[in-house]
C-alpha cells in the first residue's frame, strides 16, 4: 500500500523534527501548513537557513555565533574587559544583553556538561576558556550557567578550574521572582533565596 504523504513532504517533516520541542505531530502540522498556505514564506525560510549555514560561524574570542571572525561585542572598545560572563548558549548571552545590566565580555560554552550524553569539558572548550582567563585586564568571571543539575555541575567544574588564578569567580544570584507571593514559590527557590540573602 502506497503512503498518502509524498516523499518530499516526509523529508520536510523529518527535517523539522530536529527543532527543540517539535515532535512528529508538530512537525507534520508545520509542514502541511507551509505547503498549503505559506509557499513563498517556505522558500524564504529555506533560503535564510541556507544563507545562515554558509555564513554564520563561531567568534574566535568568545565562541558565540557571528558572521565575522570576531563578534561585535568582542571588538567593542567600550566593553568592560575586567569582567567575563560564562553562559551556556548564544540565547543565554542575548537574554543577559537585553537586560542592559552587564557591560563586560562573554564566553559561550555552546552547551553544558552532560556525561550521560558524552559531553565533557573538552567538548565545551574549557581549554579555550582557561586560556581566555589569562587576559591581564580580567578580574572577575561570572558563571551564568542555568540552574539545572548539568548547569550547576558545569559552574562547579569551571570554578574549580579557575580557583588558583587569583580571579574573583562569582555565580548568578537566584531567589524569589519580583512580584511573586511566597506561598506560590517553589521550596527550592525559597531555600536558595534565604541562603543567598543580602
Amino acid at each position: 500500500m502506497q503512503k498518502p504523504t509524498p516523499h518530499a513532504l516526509d523529508a520536510l517533516i523529518q527535517a523539522l523534527r530536529v527543532l527543540p520541542g517539535v515532535g512528529a505531530k508538530s512537525a507534520s502540522r508545520m509542514a502541511f501548513h507551509l505547503m498549503q498556505h505559506e509557499r513563498v514564506a517556505a522558500v524564504q525560510l529555506a533560503r535564510a537557513l541556507e544563507h545562515a549555514c554558509e555564513n554564520v560561524k563561531h567568534c574566535a574570542t568568545c565562541h558565540t555565533l557571528t558572521e565575522t571572525d570576531m563578534c561585535a561585542l568582542c571588538t567593542n572598545p567600550e566593553r568592560d574587559r575586567t569582567q567575563l560572563c560564562v553562559v551556556e548558549t548564544p540565547a543565554d548571552q542575548a537574554a543577559i544583553e537585553r537586560t542592559s545590566g552587564f557591560k563586560g565580555l562573554y564566553f559561550v560554552l555552546m552547551g553544558k556538561l552532560s556525561p550521560l550524553d558524552g559531553i565533557g569539558p573538552h567538548d565545551l572548550g574549557f581549554a579555550k576558556l582557561s586560556e581566555r582567563c589569562n587576559d591581564p585586564p580580567l578580574q572577575e568571571v561570572i558563571l551564568a550557567t542555568n540552574f539545572t543539575g548539568e548547569g550547576e555541575a558545569t559552574a562547579h567544574v569551571i570554578a574549580e578550574m579557575l580557583k588558583k588564578r587569583g580571579l574573583r569567580v562569582t555565580r548568578l544570584a537566584r531567589g524569589v521572582p519580583a512580584g511573586s507571593e511566597l506561598e506560590y514559590v517553589d521550596l527550592g527557590t525559597i531555600a536558595h533565596a534565604l541562603a543567598d540573602r543580602h
